[in-house]
């Protein structure tokens, strides 16, 4: 297979490692970067394809492998070593943080904010702050994805108007 003909077949399968690279990473941004980095490493490793093979197996498996190596070395970053007569290897991440007095005292003004608004309004911003999405909340409080969507909306402006002070504009 000549390089023009290997390009154009795999560029002609553009649309389906997409769509795969978002199910392996769950993310838009990941996703295209996982593209991306698979469109590379299969341009380089053009001659170890063999030929009259399944291409698209071929680049599912790098994009597949890809992804694996990331995941690990992304996890191994955040293992961290005790120091002690063992070296026991810890799976915990510590971030460390130094708060000024300033920011602690901003985060209780934030809190009290928070803590201010309307009980059905909270409980929205607060699960939408958790992580939960719009349908997760709609369904947990029965309401609309229009109604959580206007609640969160109605928290996030009564908290800029209470926290005006802290706007950097």
């Amino acid at each position: 297979m000549t390089a023009i003909e290997f390009n154009y077949q795999l560029t002609s399968l553009q649309k389906y490692m997409e769509v795969f690279a978002r199910q392996l990473t769950g993310n838009e941004d990941d996703a295209k970067d996982l593209t991306q980095e698979t469109y590379v490493k299969a341009l380089i490793y053009r001659d170890k394809f063999v030929n009259n093979s399944n291409l698209k197996a071929w680049v599912y498996t790098i994009m597949k492998n890809i992804f694996i190596n990331n995941y690990r070395r992304n996890k191994k970053a955040k293992t961290i070593i005790d120091q002690t007569d063992n070296l026991y290897f810890l799976n915990s991440y510590v971030e460390e943080r130094h708060f000024s007095p300033e920011s602690m005292m901003a985060a209780k003004e934030l809190q009290a904010g928070i803590d201010a608004l309307d009980k059905d309004f909270r409980r929205a911003f607060d699960m939408y702050n958790d992580g939960y999405k719009y349908k997760e909340i709609a369904d947990d409080l029965g309401l609309t994805i229009g109604t959580v969507k206007s609640r969160i909306f109605y928290s996030r402006k009564k908290l800029m108007e209470s926290l005006k002070e802290y706007d950097p504009a």
